[in-house]
């Protein structure tokens, strides 16, 4: 895939919706935490595989605002098996220049795991390479609303008026204001929705749906769907005609 693969190409931005641990477990005869658990190998293959090949923005959905209503025992597993992740994975942050950024109700997160969060965001602050930004506690239903809140705030004070609302005032006003939006959205385990996810930021970006499941997800995954990205005609309401002219 490699001998494929166009080096100047490469999507400067990746979402992935990491789908399937329930259902791996499942399969394996284990509970769901089992699932999240042995998904720890494939963030870090995702990762790694990213910054190697120059991507700038890796958006991972960690956990939905829907998550919060599954059986409170699998919560407080996914938290616990956050803040340890999170704790583990800052010396390999630091040696590969990767830097850590989240968005998402974080105040809703469980004191510790905020905690652990602020503490990985701060140190990898000054790192410049691939940034990888957790979705904790996030729809993007909720980011929208949110975003409306503060622009209705503003209208409210006096600090905007209702004719200087526009697109990149909107964009300023999301959780994600200062980051390009994905050029390539991956989703695992054969499901094909996108689940709340980014709604305002994946207007235009190109979908790729996988049937495997996320704790088996690997680096040949990611260069797969990257292929699959190079393969199609990016056109934004163009003419293929414009596009190529």
């Amino acid at each position: 895939m490699k001998e494929v693969l166009d080096r100047e190409r490469i999507p400067n931005h990746i979402a992935i919706i990491m789908d399937g641990n329930g259902r791996w477990a499942k399969k394996k005869g284990a509970m769901r935490i089992f699932g999240h658990r042995h998904a720890i190998q494939a963030v870090k293959d995702a990762i790694e595989g990213a910054e190697n090949l120059g991507v700038k923005y890796l958006t991972l959905f960690s956990f939905s605002t829907e998550n919060w209503s599954r059986p409170q025992e699998e919560v407080n597993g996914l938290m616990e098996l956050l803040v340890k992740t999170i704790t583990d994975e800052v010396p390999m942050m630091m040696k590969n220049n990767i830097r850590l950024e989240s968005i998402g109700d974080l105040d809703s997160l469980p004191p510790n795991a905020f905690d652990k969060l602020m503490e990985a965001k701060r140190t990898t602050e000054g790192n410049d390479g691939l940034t990888v930004i957790l979705a904790l506690s996030y729809s993007g239903q909720w980011e929208i609303t949110q975003a409306t809140k503060r622009i209705a705030q503003k209208i409210s004070e006096g600090k905007l008026k209702v004719e200087e609302i526009n697109q990149q005032l909107i964009e300023e006003h999301l959780e994600t204001a200062g980051i390009p939006n994905p050029e390539l959205m991956i989703r695992t385990s054969g499901e094909y929705r996108i689940s709340n996810f980014l709604l305002w930021q994946l207007a235009y970006t190109e979908l790729h749906f996988t049937p495997v499941l996320w704790p088996d997800f690997r680096r040949e995954h990611l260069l797969a769907a990257i292929i699959d990205y190079q393969k199609r005609e990016r056109r934004f309401g163009k003419t293929g005609e414009q596009v190529k002219s």
